[in-house]
Formats: C-alpha cells, sequence, structure tokens
C-alpha cells in the first residue's frame, strides 16, 4: 500500500513548513502581522503532525527507495529588505502548495480505504493549508507593488 509514502511526504513536509514559518518568523520580526501568522501557521503544522501521528503509526510511514524528484526544502535562512521579505513569502507558499497536493491524494486515499479518522484529519488539514495559502497570497500581493516598483 502506498498510503504510507504519502502519509510520509506529508508529515515530513509539516515539519519542514512549521521550521520555515518559524525562520520567516524570526527574520522578517519588524513586519508584526508576518510575526505573529506566520508562529500561528508553524503551531498549526505541529498540530497537524500530532493529529498525524496515530494514523502513521497505524498505516506506518514508508519512504521510497528510489530517489526523491520532488521534496519540500525548507528554507535555509531568511532574505532581508522587502523584496526579500517577497520571497520568503513565496517560498512558504510553494512549500504549502507542495503540502496542500500531498493532503488532497492522502484524502483520496482515505476515503478509498473508507478510514473516517483519516478523512476527518485530512479535511482540518487541509482547510487550514489553504488558510495559509490564501494569508500567503494576500500578503505577497499588498507587498509586491512596494517591493518590485519602489524598492
Amino acid at each position: 500500500m502506498h498510503l504510507t509514502t504519502y502519509l510520509g511526504l506529508a508529515d515530513t513536509g509539516e515539519q519542514t513548513l512549521a521550521d520555515s514559518f518559524r525562520q520567516v518568523s524570526s527574520g522578517h520580526g519588524d513586519e508584526p502581522d508576518v510575526r505573529e501568522l506566520t508562529e500561528r501557521f508553524a503551531d498549526q503544522c505541529d498540530e497537524h503532525r500530532r493529529l498525524l501521528a496515530p494514523l502513521t503509526e497505524r498505516y506506518g510511514e514508508h519512504a521510497e527507495e528510489e530517489p526523491e524528484r520532488l521534496h519540500a526544502e525548507g528554507l535555509p535562512g531568511t532574505r532581508s529588505g522587502g523584496v526579500g521579505l517577497l520571497r520568503d513569502l513565496h517560498d512558504l507558499y510553494l512549500l504549502a502548495s507542495y503540502l496542500d497536493i500531498a493532503w488532497t491524494m492522502v484524502g483520496q486515499a482515505a476515503r478509498a480505504v473508507r478510514d473516517q479518522e483519516l478523512v476527518d484529519v485530512v479535511s482540518t488539514c487541509e482547510q487550514d493549508v489553504q488558510g495559509q495559502l490564501a494569508w500567503l497570497r494576500t500578503r505577497m500581493k499588498a507587498a509586491a507593488p512596494q517591493a518590485l516598483v519602489v524598492g
């Protein structure tokens, strides 16, 4: 069963996204909304991992033996200035998108095996990730004119 592969992707992706949200929160602490919301989103990722833990224990968390072609890498650091913030938010958006589609795949499998507990966890996590994506998109749209035109 390859569901275990995607459970592993979701678990690793949540950890990577939590670490990256905290990195941006720390690196852009002079932006109060960024600091507070990225900390809140990091806590959501931690909660998702907590919800997922009993399910990965039940199904297992399998890592494929083939090389990973696509995986979620966290942010190694933050950039400075307006363009730096924009690029860091863009990186977070890509990580959250990766996780969003991983949750979608897990949700489809959960419905196929009729595991209501897993369906419920996926539903919670998907809603939170979609909220993160919506905020990131809105914040990038607000930051782009100043960062890209004024400098």
